[in-house]
């Protein structure tokens, strides 16, 4: 035991080497513009006061939004989720995966799961030794699961889900204005330094390399901010966009697309105010999700539009969904209750069913 744990502690130890490695870039950045450049090769006074101010607003927001990427603890599944000691017994004694599956189903009517793997069958993670709630995977490198995974990022030293995924993109929005902030006002001075119409003083070097760090870094990040801007209007994670989340009829790629708004919303929350800080405000719970409707599953059952408050797909839930998951179905909701509560239609309108799928 102990070889093993001192190995896990080396791991975890070198796991934090990107993470120096960024801060060490960070703060040399900023010494080479605050010092080299604004201080010592720039003579103007109010274009150098200018450059201060609006370079520390990017610099403050993007170590902020970085920061809290780095501490918010990856939110795992709740003991809900897990066997009752008598169903794990039981499935720990059963060697016929059939009989293993059927155990897993009973304990799976009581949480709300709606997906499942790639062969139909209820997601277990063997590891935790939890029923996977949707959306939720297993990271090898934190050992755990996590709810709503989109990746382990090495760069941030912690795993992309639920809890942080908001920051997470802020932190490549900043960094990458910050990067272009930096290539900007610095192009000037890089070419008179380059064309030799400034003294060749220690500040070039430093003038020279920042302006091809910052170029590199930003265009890196463009192509992966812009990739996860692209997975925010589709409402789904890295993971999802390589494999499908597999519901009941099948896998469906577009699962949990709800509209452009209301998939942008789900990550940055319902007041804009408080989407460019890196302050918590997500929508929903991390277990369950807004689905779009999908044919009715027989063996969940129907449920009468009524209850739909309760409700996720046609499978009534011990939870409830949370405010936020009924106010980014409430509009659409709304508008049919209206439409069936209306004198006309009170004795000719059957009850609206809406089911969801189940995926494990």
């Amino acid at each position: 035991m102990a070889p093993s744990h001192a190995v896990r502690c080396c791991q975890r130890g070198l796991s934090w080497i990107p993470v120096i490695f960024i801060n060490l870039v960070v703060c040399w950045s900023y010494y080479a513009y605050v010092v080299e450049l604004c201080i010592y090769t720039i003579a103007n006074t109010e274009e150098k006061v200018i450059y201060l101010i609006v370079f520390h607003v990017f610099f403050f927001m993007f170590i902020w939004s970085y920061w809290k990427t780095i501490i918010s603890k990856p939110a795992s599944p709740s003991k809900e989720f897990c066997l009752p000691k008598a169903d794990k017994e039981l499935y720990e004694k059963e060697e016929n995966p059939e009989a293993q599956q059927e155990i897993l189903k009973k304990v799976a009517r009581n949480v709300p799961v709606y997906t499942r793997t790639g062969s139909g069958a209820i997601r277990y993670c063997d590891r935790c030794q939890l029923i996977k709630p949707d959306r939720c995977h297993h990271c090898s490198t934190c050992d755990r699961c996590v709810l709503k995974m989109d990746h382990h990022c090495p760069w941030v030293n912690n795993c992309v889900g639920f809890s942080n995924y908001k920051f997470f993109v802020l932190f490549l929005a900043y960094s990458m204005l910050y990067c272009v902030y930096i290539a900007a006002p610095v192009l000037q001075y890089f070419i008179k330094f380059w064309t030799n119409h400034l003294p060749d003083t220690h500040a070039k070097f430093h003038v020279l390399f920042l302006f091809f760090v910052a170029a590199m870094f930003f265009i890196s990040i463009l192509s992966l901010f812009s990739y996860h801007l692209w997975l925010v209007g589709k409402n789904r994670t890295t993971i999802e966009a390589f494999r499908a989340p597999v519901f009941r009829n099948g896998p469906d790629k577009n699962g949990f697309t709800v509209g452009f708004r209301k998939n942008v919303t789900q990550v940055f929350g319902d007041q804009k105010k408080c989407w460019c800080l890196p302050l918590y405000s997500s929508l929903g719970d991390g277990y369950t999700f807004p689905t779009r409707l999908v044919n009715v599953d027989s063996e969940q059952g129907n449920v009468e539009h009524q209850a739909i408050k309760c409700t996720v797909d046609g499978q009534t839930n011990p939870r409830p969904l949370s405010e936020s998951q009924n106010h980014l179905l409430g509009n659409k909701m709304h508008s049919e209750e209206q439409k069936d509560s209306s004198p006309a239609n009170i004795e000719v309108c059957q009850p609206v069913s809406i089911t969801m799928e189940n995926e494990s």
